[in-house]
Protein backbone atom coordinates (compact mmCIF):
# COMPACT_ATOMS: atom_id res chain seq x y z
CA UNK A 1 0.00 0.00 0.00
CA UNK A 2 2.98 2.40 0.37
CA UNK A 3 3.25 3.37 -3.49
CA UNK A 4 -0.79 3.52 -3.31
CA UNK A 5 -1.03 6.03 -0.35
CA UNK A 6 2.34 8.09 -2.21
CA UNK A 7 0.14 8.59 -5.11
CA UNK A 8 -2.67 9.95 -3.27
CA UNK A 9 -0.41 12.12 -2.12
CA UNK A 10 0.83 13.10 -5.07
CA UNK A 11 -1.36 15.66 -7.70
CA UNK A 12 -0.45 14.44 -11.28
CA UNK A 13 0.44 10.90 -10.61
CA UNK A 14 -2.20 8.64 -12.18
CA UNK A 15 -3.37 10.25 -14.62
CA UNK A 16 -5.49 8.04 -17.09
CA UNK A 17 -4.74 4.77 -14.89
CA UNK A 18 -6.28 2.89 -12.16
CA UNK A 19 -6.43 4.19 -9.08
CA UNK A 20 -3.92 1.53 -6.82
CA UNK A 21 -5.76 2.27 -3.58
CA UNK A 22 -8.92 1.17 -5.02
CA UNK A 23 -7.77 -1.77 -6.45
CA UNK A 24 -6.42 -2.97 -3.85
CA UNK A 25 -9.55 -2.63 -1.63
CA UNK A 26 -11.37 -3.92 -4.66
CA UNK A 27 -8.91 -7.34 -4.67
CA UNK A 28 -9.17 -8.00 -1.18
CA UNK A 29 -13.00 -7.45 -0.78
CA UNK A 30 -13.09 -9.46 -4.10
CA UNK A 31 -10.86 -12.27 -2.91
CA UNK A 32 -13.35 -12.43 1.01
CA UNK A 33 -16.36 -12.28 -0.73
CA UNK A 34 -14.82 -15.49 -3.12
CA UNK A 35 -13.54 -17.02 0.56
CA UNK A 36 -17.18 -16.90 2.03
CA UNK A 37 -16.55 -13.63 4.14
CA UNK A 38 -20.05 -11.90 4.50
CA UNK A 39 -19.54 -8.43 5.37
CA UNK A 40 -16.58 -5.98 4.91
CA UNK A 41 -15.68 -2.54 6.82
CA UNK A 42 -15.04 0.39 4.76
CA UNK A 43 -13.29 2.23 7.31
CA UNK A 44 -13.04 6.39 7.06
CA UNK A 45 -9.89 7.71 7.91
CA UNK A 46 -10.40 11.53 7.34
CA UNK A 47 -7.20 12.62 8.21
CA UNK A 48 -5.50 9.26 6.37
CA UNK A 49 -4.51 9.28 2.67
CA UNK A 50 -7.72 7.56 2.03
CA UNK A 51 -10.28 7.65 -0.58
CA UNK A 52 -13.53 8.50 0.92
CA UNK A 53 -15.36 5.71 2.40
CA UNK A 54 -18.66 6.34 0.49
CA UNK A 55 -17.09 7.10 -2.60
CA UNK A 56 -14.77 3.55 -2.35
CA UNK A 57 -18.08 1.93 -1.04
CA UNK A 58 -20.00 3.13 -4.16
CA UNK A 59 -17.07 1.90 -6.36
CA UNK A 60 -17.11 -1.52 -4.60
CA UNK A 61 -20.72 -2.29 -4.84
CA UNK A 62 -20.35 -2.46 -8.51
CA UNK A 63 -17.48 -4.93 -8.41
CA UNK A 64 -18.87 -7.18 -5.69
CA UNK A 65 -22.20 -9.03 -5.76
CA UNK A 66 -23.03 -10.40 -2.46
CA UNK A 67 -20.73 -9.09 0.48
CA UNK A 68 -22.27 -6.71 2.49
CA UNK A 69 -20.79 -3.24 3.06
CA UNK A 70 -20.29 -1.66 5.92
CA UNK A 71 -19.21 2.02 5.60
CA UNK A 72 -18.27 4.21 8.88
CA UNK A 73 -20.45 7.28 9.87
CA UNK A 74 -18.78 9.55 12.21
CA UNK A 75 -21.56 11.80 14.12
CA UNK A 76 -20.64 15.58 14.01
CA UNK A 77 -18.96 15.09 10.71
CA UNK A 78 -21.62 14.69 8.63
CA UNK A 79 -25.54 15.54 9.36
CA UNK A 80 -27.65 12.50 9.64
CA UNK A 81 -30.24 13.92 6.65
CA UNK A 82 -26.77 13.58 4.39
CA UNK A 83 -25.78 10.27 5.64
CA UNK A 84 -29.74 9.18 5.56
CA UNK A 85 -29.28 9.85 1.53
CA UNK A 86 -26.02 8.34 1.07
CA UNK A 87 -26.76 4.80 2.81
CA UNK A 88 -30.05 4.48 0.95
CA UNK A 89 -28.20 5.55 -2.23
CA UNK A 90 -25.64 2.82 -1.79
CA UNK A 91 -28.40 0.59 -0.48
CA UNK A 92 -29.92 0.79 -3.87
CA UNK A 93 -26.60 0.43 -6.21
CA UNK A 94 -25.43 -2.43 -4.10
CA UNK A 95 -28.78 -4.22 -4.56
CA UNK A 96 -29.29 -4.19 -0.76
CA UNK A 97 -25.91 -4.93 0.85
CA UNK A 98 -25.83 -1.43 2.36
CA UNK A 99 -24.54 -1.17 6.95
CA UNK A 100 -23.32 1.67 8.88
CA UNK A 101 -20.52 1.64 11.42
CA UNK A 102 -21.09 4.11 13.71
CA UNK A 103 -17.72 6.04 14.53
CA UNK A 104 -18.64 8.36 17.84
CA UNK A 105 -15.63 10.18 17.56
CA UNK A 106 -12.13 10.08 19.63
CA UNK A 107 -9.63 11.91 17.38
CA UNK A 108 -9.71 15.66 17.82
CA UNK A 109 -7.31 16.61 14.83
CA UNK A 110 -10.57 15.21 12.30
CA UNK A 111 -13.01 17.28 14.06
CA UNK A 112 -11.32 20.15 13.85
CA UNK A 113 -10.50 20.33 10.37
CA UNK A 114 -13.93 18.38 9.06
CA UNK A 115 -16.71 19.00 11.32
CA UNK A 116 -17.04 22.87 11.12
CA UNK A 117 -17.05 22.97 14.71
CA UNK A 118 -18.63 20.03 15.73
CA UNK A 119 -15.74 18.95 18.17
CA UNK A 120 -17.51 17.99 21.16
CA UNK A 121 -14.73 17.26 24.55
CA UNK A 122 -17.30 16.12 26.67
CA UNK A 123 -18.34 12.46 26.40
CA UNK A 124 -22.04 12.69 27.74
CA UNK A 125 -22.25 15.32 25.53
CA UNK A 126 -20.53 13.10 22.12
CA UNK A 127 -23.24 9.66 23.26
CA UNK A 128 -26.20 12.43 23.22
CA UNK A 129 -25.60 13.66 19.96
CA UNK A 130 -24.89 9.52 18.92
CA UNK A 131 -28.21 8.69 19.86
CA UNK A 132 -29.87 11.66 17.87
CA UNK A 133 -27.92 11.00 15.09
CA UNK A 134 -29.37 7.34 14.99
CA UNK A 135 -32.78 8.69 15.58
CA UNK A 136 -32.51 10.77 12.88
CA UNK A 137 -31.56 8.29 10.11
CA UNK A 138 -34.09 5.60 11.26
CA UNK A 139 -36.68 8.35 10.79
CA UNK A 140 -35.15 9.31 7.76
CA UNK A 141 -34.93 5.70 6.54
CA UNK A 142 -38.77 5.05 7.48
CA UNK A 143 -40.07 6.48 4.46
CA UNK A 144 -42.79 8.97 6.41
CA UNK A 145 -42.67 12.61 6.81
CA UNK A 146 -40.47 13.26 9.50
CA UNK A 147 -40.29 15.74 12.05
CA UNK A 148 -37.43 15.83 15.30
CA UNK A 149 -36.36 18.74 17.22
CA UNK A 150 -33.17 17.44 19.35
CA UNK A 151 -30.70 18.97 21.04
CA UNK A 152 -28.10 18.56 17.94
CA UNK A 153 -30.30 17.69 15.00
CA UNK A 154 -33.58 18.78 13.68
CA UNK A 155 -36.01 17.45 10.73
CA UNK A 156 -38.19 19.55 9.44
CA UNK A 157 -40.82 16.99 8.41
CA UNK A 158 -40.09 16.10 4.88
CA UNK A 159 -39.95 12.42 4.01
CA UNK A 160 -36.46 11.33 2.59
CA UNK A 161 -37.54 11.12 -1.54
CA UNK A 162 -35.33 8.07 -1.76
CA UNK A 163 -35.83 4.27 -0.10
CA UNK A 164 -33.34 1.96 0.86
CA UNK A 165 -34.16 -1.91 -0.58
CA UNK A 166 -34.07 -3.13 3.13
CA UNK A 167 -37.64 -2.50 4.26
CA UNK A 168 -36.50 -2.02 7.79
CA UNK A 169 -33.18 0.41 6.86
CA UNK A 170 -29.71 -0.98 6.50
CA UNK A 171 -27.97 -2.44 9.66
CA UNK A 172 -26.53 -0.38 12.23
CA UNK A 173 -23.22 -1.45 13.91
CA UNK A 174 -21.13 0.80 16.54
CA UNK A 175 -18.69 0.04 19.27
CA UNK A 176 -18.04 1.86 22.22
CA UNK A 177 -16.08 1.23 26.32
CA UNK A 178 -18.78 3.12 27.67
CA UNK A 179 -21.66 2.66 29.74
CA UNK A 180 -23.53 5.62 28.35
CA UNK A 181 -22.72 4.46 24.65
CA UNK A 182 -23.35 1.29 25.27
CA UNK A 183 -26.99 1.65 26.44
CA UNK A 184 -27.62 4.29 23.52
CA UNK A 185 -26.38 1.50 21.03
CA UNK A 186 -28.51 -1.07 23.04
CA UNK A 187 -31.37 1.28 22.31
CA UNK A 188 -31.22 2.56 19.03
CA UNK A 189 -28.55 -0.21 17.21
CA UNK A 190 -28.50 -3.69 15.74
CA UNK A 191 -24.89 -4.67 16.49
CA UNK A 192 -22.75 -3.66 19.43
CA UNK A 193 -18.85 -4.52 18.94
CA UNK A 194 -17.94 -5.97 22.35
CA UNK A 195 -15.31 -4.41 24.35
CA UNK A 196 -11.86 -6.49 25.62
CA UNK A 197 -8.50 -5.61 26.91
CA UNK A 198 -5.84 -5.42 24.60
CA UNK A 199 -3.50 -8.49 25.87
CA UNK A 200 -3.84 -11.55 23.95
CA UNK A 201 -2.30 -13.13 26.76
CA UNK A 202 -5.45 -12.18 28.47
CA UNK A 203 -7.88 -14.27 26.28
CA UNK A 204 -9.30 -16.38 28.43
CA UNK A 205 -10.42 -13.27 31.06
CA UNK A 206 -11.33 -11.21 27.60
CA UNK A 207 -14.53 -14.31 26.78
CA UNK A 208 -15.66 -13.64 30.72
CA UNK A 209 -15.80 -9.92 30.04
CA UNK A 210 -16.74 -10.37 26.81
CA UNK A 211 -19.87 -12.90 28.18
CA UNK A 212 -21.17 -10.38 30.78
CA UNK A 213 -21.16 -7.26 28.80
CA UNK A 214 -23.28 -9.33 26.29
CA UNK A 215 -25.51 -10.19 29.17
CA UNK A 216 -25.65 -6.79 30.03
CA UNK A 217 -26.36 -5.27 26.44
CA UNK A 218 -29.20 -7.86 26.02
CA UNK A 219 -30.58 -6.74 29.10
CA UNK A 220 -30.78 -3.34 28.05
CA UNK A 221 -32.15 -4.12 24.97
CA UNK A 222 -35.09 -5.84 26.20
CA UNK A 223 -35.95 -2.96 28.34
CA UNK A 224 -36.81 -1.13 25.27
CA UNK A 225 -38.35 -4.61 23.43
CA UNK A 226 -35.64 -5.01 21.24
CA UNK A 227 -33.00 -7.82 20.66
CA UNK A 228 -29.25 -6.97 19.27
CA UNK A 229 -26.19 -8.82 17.60
CA UNK A 230 -22.83 -8.95 19.16
CA UNK A 231 -19.57 -8.32 16.88
CA UNK A 232 -16.16 -8.20 18.00
CA UNK A 233 -13.21 -6.39 15.89
CA UNK A 234 -10.07 -8.90 15.76
CA UNK A 235 -6.53 -8.62 14.77
CA UNK A 236 -5.72 -12.73 13.74
CA UNK A 237 -2.31 -14.35 13.61
CA UNK A 238 -2.18 -17.65 12.23
CA UNK A 239 0.66 -19.87 12.07
CA UNK A 240 1.86 -23.32 12.39
CA UNK A 241 3.14 -22.82 15.94
CA UNK A 242 1.88 -21.14 18.55
CA UNK A 243 5.28 -19.90 19.78
CA UNK A 244 5.66 -18.24 16.35
CA UNK A 245 2.31 -16.57 16.32
CA UNK A 246 3.02 -15.02 19.66
CA UNK A 247 6.21 -13.82 18.52
CA UNK A 248 4.45 -11.87 15.96
CA UNK A 249 1.49 -10.58 18.18
CA UNK A 250 4.56 -9.26 20.75
CA UNK A 251 5.94 -7.51 17.73
CA UNK A 252 3.42 -6.07 16.77
CA UNK A 253 2.15 -4.54 20.36
CA UNK A 254 5.74 -2.80 19.77
CA UNK A 255 4.40 -1.40 16.53
CA UNK A 256 1.63 -0.39 18.37
CA UNK A 257 3.18 2.34 20.48
CA UNK A 258 4.30 4.42 17.36
CA UNK A 259 1.28 6.61 17.13
CA UNK A 260 -2.77 5.92 17.69
CA UNK A 261 -3.08 4.56 14.35
CA UNK A 262 -0.80 1.56 15.13
CA UNK A 263 -2.31 1.02 18.36
CA UNK A 264 -5.56 0.11 16.93
CA UNK A 265 -4.00 -2.52 15.10
CA UNK A 266 -2.33 -3.94 18.06
CA UNK A 267 -5.70 -3.39 20.67
CA UNK A 268 -7.17 -5.84 18.26
CA UNK A 269 -4.99 -8.58 19.16
CA UNK A 270 -7.12 -8.28 22.91
CA UNK A 271 -9.21 -11.29 21.60
CA UNK A 272 -6.40 -14.27 21.35
CA UNK A 273 -6.84 -15.01 18.16
CA UNK A 274 -3.23 -15.56 17.91
CA UNK A 275 -1.91 -19.30 17.04
CA UNK A 276 -2.34 -22.20 15.37
CA UNK A 277 -5.51 -22.76 13.27
CA UNK A 278 -6.79 -25.00 16.50
CA UNK A 279 -6.13 -22.81 19.07
CA UNK A 280 -7.67 -19.93 17.38
CA UNK A 281 -10.65 -21.94 16.12
CA UNK A 282 -11.00 -23.11 20.00
CA UNK A 283 -11.46 -19.37 21.15
CA UNK A 284 -13.71 -18.59 18.25
CA UNK A 285 -16.04 -21.17 19.13
CA UNK A 286 -15.53 -20.22 22.79
CA UNK A 287 -16.74 -16.41 22.00
CA UNK A 288 -19.63 -17.46 19.73
CA UNK A 289 -20.73 -19.54 22.81
CA UNK A 290 -20.59 -15.96 24.74
CA UNK A 291 -22.86 -14.65 22.20
CA UNK A 292 -20.45 -12.98 19.63
CA UNK A 293 -22.38 -13.64 16.04
CA UNK A 294 -20.04 -11.15 13.85
CA UNK A 295 -15.85 -11.36 13.72
CA UNK A 296 -14.35 -7.91 12.20
CA UNK A 297 -11.21 -9.39 11.40
CA UNK A 298 -8.08 -7.61 9.99
CA UNK A 299 -4.82 -9.18 9.29
CA UNK A 300 -0.92 -8.41 8.14
CA UNK A 301 -0.33 -8.72 5.28
CA UNK A 302 -3.62 -8.52 3.94
CA UNK A 303 -4.19 -10.82 1.32
CA UNK A 304 -1.97 -13.88 2.02
CA UNK A 305 -3.38 -14.15 5.82
CA UNK A 306 -6.46 -13.73 4.91
CA UNK A 307 -6.70 -16.92 2.66
CA UNK A 308 -4.72 -18.50 5.23
CA UNK A 309 -7.20 -18.21 7.50
CA UNK A 310 -9.77 -19.16 5.25
CA UNK A 311 -8.39 -22.23 4.38
CA UNK A 312 -7.20 -23.42 7.53
CA UNK A 313 -9.01 -22.31 10.15
CA UNK A 314 -12.92 -21.45 8.88
CA UNK A 315 -13.42 -25.25 8.04
CA UNK A 316 -12.61 -25.76 11.84
CA UNK A 317 -15.47 -23.67 12.38
CA UNK A 318 -17.59 -24.04 10.01
CA UNK A 319 -17.24 -20.61 8.98
CA UNK A 320 -20.86 -19.51 10.76
CA UNK A 321 -19.03 -15.98 12.08
CA UNK A 322 -16.88 -14.52 9.29
CA UNK A 323 -16.33 -10.74 8.43
CA UNK A 324 -13.32 -8.81 6.79
CA UNK A 325 -12.07 -4.96 6.82
CA UNK A 326 -11.73 -3.86 4.11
Amino acid sequence: MIAAERDLRTAGVGLGAPDLSHRFAADVVLAGERLGFETTLIAERWLGPDLSAWMLASALAVETSNIELMVALHPGIVAPQQAAKFVASLDRISGGRAAVNIVNGWWEEEFCLFSNGGTQADEATRYRRMGEYLQVLRGMWSGEAFRFEGEFYRANGEALPLRCIQENGPHIYAGTRHEPGMRTIARHGDCWFVNYEPDFREAEANIELVARDIAFMREEAARHGRRIDFGMSCHVICAETNLEADERAIALEEHGKCDRISFISAKALGPGLVGTPERIAGRIRAYEQAGVGTLMMHYHPMLESMELFAHEVMPLVGGAIVAGEG
